[in-house]
């Protein structure tokens, strides 16, 4: 009867101390409607010589954000784009919009991974990043800086630095 009893408790020892480890390992759920409010505002990116990228950011309501998207060549619009982005509480993820002048619209999803790094794909693609056909990953380097590194199947083809316009 001992041998049970001194069993039994190692096991119960052996259970607390695994959810003692998990429970120091979980990390704190990300607040992304608090995280996106960093995107709040004006910024430029310069792609190359004489072409630059402005993006304009305003809070919609309490939890979407509304977008306007420019790419500016030797001063003439090369590519304009309107994005309105909402927050959705099943999936906690920002979904948004894009609809670029002469193109499909597309739907994308944004969520911050940590309280400076974010990753955007395809709706379609949020449930297998490694496969995604699309992607986006975001870092804030400081309040007024922000990098965005996009990949098309799973290789690097653009890195944009944006940088706030006061």
């Amino acid at each position: 009867m001992g041998t049970f009893y001194l069993t039994l408790t190692a096991i119960a020892l052996l259970l607390l101390s695994t959810n003692v480890a998990q429970a120091q390992t979980t990390q704190p759920k990300l607040n992304q409607v608090e995280l996106s409010k960093k995107l709040i505002g004006n910024w430029k990116a310069e792609l190359a010589k004489d072409t630059v990228i402005y993006y304009e950011v305003k809070a919609f309501g309490t939890t979407g954000l509304e977008c306007y998207y420019k790419i500016v060549a030797k001063d003439k619009i090369f590519s304009e784009a309107k994005q309105i982005w909402g927050y959705d509480s099943k999936l906690d993820k920002y979904v948004g919009a894009s609809l670029f002048i002469g193109k499909d619209i597309d739907i994308y999803a944004i969520w911050f991974t940590a309280e400076n790094k974010s990753i955007d794909t395809n709706l379609a693609d949020i449930s297998n990043l490694d496969k995604a056909t699309s992607k986006g990953e975001g870092e804030f380097k400081s309040p007024d800086a922000w990098s965005e590194t996009d990949f098309v199947n799973g290789k690097p083809v653009m890195t944009y630095n944006f940088k706030r316009i006061k």
